[in-house]
């Protein structure tokens, strides 16, 4: 709860390239690479966080294929992490002209359009994806057309998506956590606990529903039971922000 939060594409959009095509060391490139080597070192560039790299190698693979509907994902991805929107899109665009059945690219395409401030292009690219029968993460687009009407303050809306993405899959952690972030902005914190104990019940050994729920707790004032859950995370992360999280907030209570 009070997480600040950003839209993002399907589970597949960096790593599924990364897994199809493998990793590199990702070296310099060198002329007689051919183009899917040439992906593969942008991908590793990417991996690793250098991503004007990435963008130069996965141009350099597009002009020797320039048919190929991955490359332009991955030429997009790479303009999302260095926040070049316009290029993004271009990219992104350019994939489903390649692939029009190429679904993950219309969760691409949808978030940087939003990202851009092109809402209302954003949410139909995500509702193309969430209608397509073939979309591998449906609770993920659903997800994410929740989190563009919470970022309008259309809570009525947000709630109904992230409830419709509980409903695709109820072992998808986020879409509990942000239904429940949605009912304590408006106010009904005893709704938010009621949803995230079903998600602690599917999802007993998750940290971030264990963390929410212990914030939720706080909210409401259950300071036992938010102590236990809190105490819960900080074992189970105790190196990681989960943990941190956790710790900063039993630092606050009542003494």
């Amino acid at each position: 709860m009070g997480r600040n939060t950003v839209l993002t594409a399907v589970p597949g959009a960096l790593v599924a390239l990364l897994m199809l095509f493998g990793s590199s060391s990702a070296g310099e490139q060198s002329p007689g690479l051919d183009a899917e080597t040439l992906f593969n070192n942008g991908l590793g560039h990417l991996r690793d966080g250098r991503n004007e790299q990435a963008v130069e190698a996965i141009k350099q693979a597009i002009k020797q294929d320039g048919k190929n509907a991955y490359f332009y994902k991955g030429l997009g991805q790479a303009y999302l992490r260095l926040s070049k929107y316009d290029e993004a899109i271009s990219a992104f665009r350019k994939s489903l002209e390649l692939n029009k059945y190429y679904v993950d690219v219309h969760n691409d395409l949808g978030t940087a359009l939003m990202l851009a401030g092109k809402r209302a292009e954003g949410r139909k690219e995500f509702l193309a994806a969430f209608n397509d029968p073939t979309n591998p993460a449906p609770e993920v687009t659903a997800r994410n057309i929740g989190q563009a009407y919470f970022d309008e303050k259309n809570y009525g809306e947000a709630l109904n998506w992230f409830r419709t993405s509980i409903d695709r899959n109820r072992h998808y952690p986020e879409a509990h956590i942000r239904a429940a972030d949605t009912l304590v902005v408006t106010g009904k914190v005893d709704e938010a606990v009621s949803v995230l104990e079903n998600a602690s019940s599917a999802l007993p050994d998750d940290a971030s529903v264990t963390l929410a729920l212990g914030e939720a707790y706080y909210r409401a004032g259950r300071f036992n039971d938010a102590k236990a859950r809190l105490e819960e995370v900080s074992k189970k992360d105790p190196l990681g922000p989960l943990g941190k999280r956790a710790r900063d907030l039993l630092s606050r209570f009542p003494k």
